[in-house]
C-alpha cells in the first residue's frame, strides 16, 4: 500500500535534494607495484573518489579511516596479506562493499573459494584490458547501489517497528503523560542520530513548560520557546525546517543557533483531531541529510504518536 507523504514532507525531500549534491562514490585500489596503483588511479578518478593502499594492511587502516567505500579492487600477489585475506576481513564490516581481483598468477583455488563465499564478485586477470575493467566497475558499482539500497530499507523498516514499539510501550507502561516524553525523545532522537530532541508539550498556541529531552552533549539547552521554526510550527500546524542554518536568511538574526552550533532543524507539530498537542524538535550539528525512508518514518512515527500521547493523557487525567 502506498503511503501518502503530507506537502511539507514533499517540500523538504525537494529542499534537501537542492543541498544535498551527489558525491562521487568511493573506490579503493589496492596494489604493492606503484605503476599498478597509479594506473588505476588515473584510469577510475574522474567517476569515483579514488583511495590507494600499497598493502592489504594499510588497505585496512584506510577503510578503518574513510569508511565503506563502493568498490575495492585488489592486487591477488601482494607481500604480507594475499588480496582474497585482505577483501575477507573487509566482508563483516562492509557487506555491500563489491570486490574484485587482480590476478596474474593462477590461484585458482584461492580464487574460487573466495568467489564462493561471496568475498569477491569478480576476478580480473594482469595485464587487464582497461575496457573491460572499467565495464566490470560499472556492473560493480550498479551492483553496490542495489545492495545498499536494500539494506537500507531493510534498515529503516527494522527502525520503524523499533520506534513504533517504544512508543507504545512507553506510553501503556509509564503513569502519567510527563514521564512519556523523556524516553520517547531519546527514541528519537538516537533513531535519527540527532544531537538534540526535544518533544515538548502544547497548550493552545503556546509551549507548555512539560518537556523531555535527549542530548548527545552533557546539558541540554531549551530554547524552543524563542525559536521561529518552532513557532511556526505551532502556528500553521505545518512541520518546519531549516536543512542548512547558514545558509538560511530567516534564522541569520536567531543568536541560539549559532551558540548551540546547531545546523540543522526539524520541528514536527503532533496533531491530533485539528489542534496541535505537542512539538517534536529534531536538531543536529550538521546539514540535514535525511532521505525518503527517514521522512516517512517520522511522518507515520509522530502520526501515532499523538495518538498515544493523547491516550495517556486522557488515562491519566
Amino acid at each position: 500500500m502506498e503511503i501518502a507523504i503530507p506537502e511539507e514532507l514533499d517540500s523538504i525531500r525537494r529542499q534537501l535534494m537542492s543541498v544535498q549534491a551527489p558525491k562521487k562514490p568511493k573506490m579503493l585500489v589496492v596494489d604493492d607495484e606503484p605503476d599498478n596503483l597509479d594506473l588505476l588511479y588515473r584510469t577510475f578518478r574522474r567517476d569515483f573518489q579514488v583511495l590507494k593502499a600499497e598493502s592489504g594492511v594499510h588497505a585496512l587502516d584506510v577503510l578503518a579511516k574513510e569508511g565503506e567505500v563502493a568498490v575495492i579492487i585488489s592486487d591477488q600477489r601482494m607481500p604480507e596479506m594475499k588480496g582474497t585475506e585482505f577483501l575477507s576481513k573487509t566482508v563483516p564490516q562492509f557487506p555491500d562493499t563489491v570486490r574484485i581481483i587482480l590476478t596474474g598468477f593462477t590461484d585458482i583455488e584461492d580464487l574460487v573459494d573466495a568467489i564462493n563465499s561471496g568475498q569477491v564478485y569478480k576476478y580480473i586477470t594482469k595485464p587487464w584490458d582497461p575496457n573491460e575493467l572499467k565495464a566490470v566497475v560499472q556492473r560493480a558499482a550498479e551492483t553496490y547501489d542495489i545492495l545498499k539500497h536494500r539494506s537500507e530499507e531493510l534498515r529503516w523498516a527494522m527502525a520503524q517497528a523499533s520506534l513504533l514499539r517504544t512508543i507504545v510501550q512507553v506510553a501503556q507502561e509509564l503513569p502519567d503523560l510527563e514521564s512519556c516524553l523523556e524516553p520517547i525523545a531519546t527514541a528519537f532522537g538516537e533513531t535519527f542520530s540527532a544531537d538534540r530532541c526535544i518533544l515538548q508539550l502544547v497548550e493552545g498556541t503556546t509551549l507548555a513548560v512539560a518537556q523531555g529531552g535527549y542530548s548527545q552533549a552533557e546539558t541540554l539547552e531549551n530554547w524552543l520557546a524563542e525559536d521561529p521554526l518552532a513557532q511556526a510550527a505551532i502556528s500553521t500546524q505545518q512541520i518546519q525546517v531549516s536543512v542548512n542554518v547558514a545558509a538560511d536568511e530567516k534564522l541569520a538574526g536567531v543568536s541560539h543557533y549559532q551558540d548551540s552550533g546547531i545546523q540543522a532543524h526539524l520541528v514536527v507539530p503532533l496533531i491530533y483531531r485539528g489542534s496541535a498537542i505537542a512539538i517534536l524538535s529534531l536538531q543536529w550539528q550538521h546539514p540535514c541529510t535525511l532521505g525518503e525512508e527517514e521522512l516517512t518514518l517520522i511522518h507515520l512515527s509522530t502520526q501515532q504518536l499523538a495518538i498515544a500521547l493523547t491516550s495517556t493523557r486522557l488515562v491519566s487525567s
